[in-house]
């Protein structure tokens, strides 16, 4: 098959990697200059089966009430006159539950390993280095409230397979000492020995270089214009060279839309809708001046939702989410003061560590669903393939997805429990059906 694939990020370019891997033809459409430079550009670096729980819990509502007047809290909700943005927050609201959380932890934690398996073995075939460090995620709490709430969710976590182990203070400093300076402040961890990080910019454009030799074509700095159902079906998209008016046909018998937070809209216009919206994370990028007394275990900050990962002589710092929209600039008043939140928190943790007076900042729109679920699976539209919705764990779902959705596309059944788009689980056996 002939398949063409939007998206140039870990989502698309995995995607197209596993395609090949069974034998298709493919073409990949990309509006910037190379692979990885949009969401997968500076993420919080962390390959994260053990942090799957959802956004939506049944303790959201009321945290998101109190972070609503404060530009550094985790979850920033700035409300527009904008419907897909209140239906996304009423669905959301709709997931609040015990029953909705464990439900959806089941599946992101079935997509989290497969994912993480099948990433190994692509590094392991194609011996790609992007700053990889197998050491664990190591994630604490500050407060005897959310370390009991933490260990609850790591106790969910093992009963699905994952080996989340709940960790006293002292444990905590065992596993990374460089934390001793904020020991008093620490009530406790969770640590996931499985888990990993690693530059997800590197792993994809290395990825994208060899999907190249492999024979797969790179529209670079080409952008999508409107799809067009033809006989009730897409095929075919419409692409021109960024900045200029000639407009260039690429046919076949498969498109896969993996282009983030902007297949939603993309996809509104074929008759396809997709609860996706943009929350924009922030990530700030340091040297580090004494890597001795760095972190070298990728740690999760529960208080300020942030991920802490080393990337060889420097240090990422990432997270919050701000629902506003497609913006994606930093020069705001909202922006400089969560971008401030990420500098000034790594220097209460680690004083002194990193030359924090040159950060990289960096903002990418991460593609949210309610459920934090992903859309991976075909459409209603004959001919149209689904892959986004990964919201913060794109790179550590991103291998796994691609994988999945190259074998729904070859007719095969994806060897993992998940409700995958425009299927449903008969018997033991995925059934297309009218998504």
């Amino acid at each position: 098959m002939k398949v063409t694939i939007l998206g140039a990020g870990i989502i698309g370019v995995s995607t197209a990697w596993h395609l090949l891997e069974l034998g298709h033809e493919v073409t990949v459409i990309e509006r910037q200059p190379d692979a990885a430079l949009e969401t997968s550009f500076a993420n919080g670096a962390q390959i994260s089966v053990s942090f799957c729980e959802p956004w939506a819990n049944a303790g959201a509502p009321l945290k998101v009430m109190k972070w609503l007047m404060s530009d550094e809290s985790p979850l920033l909700f700035r409300p527009k006159l904008d419907p897909h943005q209140w239906r996304w927050g009423l669905s959301f609201l709709g997931q609040c539950s015990d029953a909705a959380f464990e439900r959806n932890v089941r599946q992101l934690v079935a997509l989290g390993s497969y994912s993480h398996e099948t990433l190994k073995s692509m590094v392991a075939a194609t011996g790609i280095e992007y700053q990889r460090l197998e050491r664990g995620i190591l994630h604490f709490f500050s407060t005897p409230a959310d370390f009991e709430s933490g260990a609850a969710g790591a106790e969910l976590m093992r009963r699905y397979g994952v080996d989340r182990r709940v960790l006293s203070r002292e444990e905590v400093l065992r596993v990374e000492p460089a934390l001793a300076s904020w020991a008093p402040n620490i009530a406790g961890g969770t640590f996931t020995p499985s888990d990993e990080s690693g530059d997800a910019c590197v792993f994809t454009q290395q990825l994208a270089r060899r999907c190249i030799e492999r024979g797969a074509t790179f529209l670079y700095e080409h952008e999508v214009l409107p799809l067009e159902r033809i006989g009730g079906a897409v095929r075919q998209v419409r692409v021109r060279r960024v900045g200029h008016p000639q407009v260039r046909t690429i046919a076949g018998d498969a498109v896969v839309a993996a282009m983030g937070s902007y297949t939603a809209p993309l996809l509104r216009g074929v008759g396809v809708d997709l609860n996706i919206y943009p929350a924009k994370g922030y990530s700030a990028t340091f040297r580090l001046r004494d890597p001795k007394r760095a972190s070298v275990v990728s740690l999760l900050d529960d208080t300020r939702k942030i991920a802490i990962s080393r990337l060889g002589d420097h240090i990422r710092v990432a997270g919050t989410a701000e629902l506003a929209g497609y913006d994606t600039s930093l020069d705001g008043r909202v922006a400089r003061a969560r971008c401030e939140s990420l500098r000034r928190r790594f220097e209460q943790l680690f004083p002194g560590v990193a030359d924090t007076s040159e950060p990289n900042y960096w903002t990418g729109l991460r593609p949210s669903t309610p459920t934090n679920i992903p859309y991976i699976g075909r459409t209603k539209v004959e001919g149209l393939w689904v892959n986004a919705g990964h919201g913060t764990l794109g790179w550590t779902h991103g291998a796994g997805s691609g994988r999945a959705l190259a074998e729904l596309i070859s007719g095969r059944q994806p060897a993992l429990a998940f409700g995958f788009t425009g299927y449903r689980e008969v018997q033991g056996r995925f059934k297309a059906v009218a998504a």
